[in-house]
């Protein structure tokens, strides 16, 4: 069997203007060194993603930005999927994504946001503790499936490390 890694990235820290949509929020400095911060960290464990499902938001595009230079990607080593119903759905539908992924592919991750996110990595793998408020902005967590990625699903993919990627730290 081919065991896959799943790995769940929440949106590092956005600015909350006035008058921008929520779907229009750009992250601030320290979230764009955050996010380069959660790029190292993935290249330092040797994972590089052979796609990447990403919400539209600004932020989560930014987020998904700064990790990609940070492993070194000059822009086509990964698929990357704009998917509106990580923006606009809950957990299962974001299972729903992951189950469909090609089976050619060993390394997923997922830029989103909470509670989805956080919900994800509960689901996969109800045993492990969790912060009442889940991952925190610039949160990874990495999940091992041992399988297809059809056979993702409650209690399937145990928690494997996670990390709060802060620059400089």
């Amino acid at each position: 069997m081919t065991v896959r890694t799943l790995v769940l990235l929440r949106h590092a820290k956005a600015a909350n203007p006035e008058r921008v949509a929520d779907a229009d929020r750009p992250l601030t400095a320290r979230g764009h060194a955050d996010a380069a911060a959660a790029g190292a960290w993935l290249l330092s464990r040797g994972l590089r993603p052979a796609r990447v499902l990403c919400s539209p938001s600004r932020r989560t595009r930014e987020t998904w930005h700064s990790v990609r230079v940070a492993l070194g990607d000059t822009g086509d080593a990964a698929e990357v999927v704009m998917e509106p119903a990580l923006y606009h759905s809950g957990a299962a539908t974001a299972l729903d994504l992951i189950r469909a992924t090609d089976p050619d592919v060993d390394v997923l991750v997922v830029v989103g946001h909470n509670p989805t996110v956080s919900m994800i990595s509960a689901v996969l793998d109800p045993g492990t503790e969790v912060d009442d408020d889940g991952l925190r902005t610039a949160g990874l967590a990495l999940h091992s499936i041992d399988g297809d990625w059809t056979d993702c699903g409650p209690g399937s993919a145990p928690l494997t490390a996670s990390h709060t990627a802060r620059a400089g730290g």
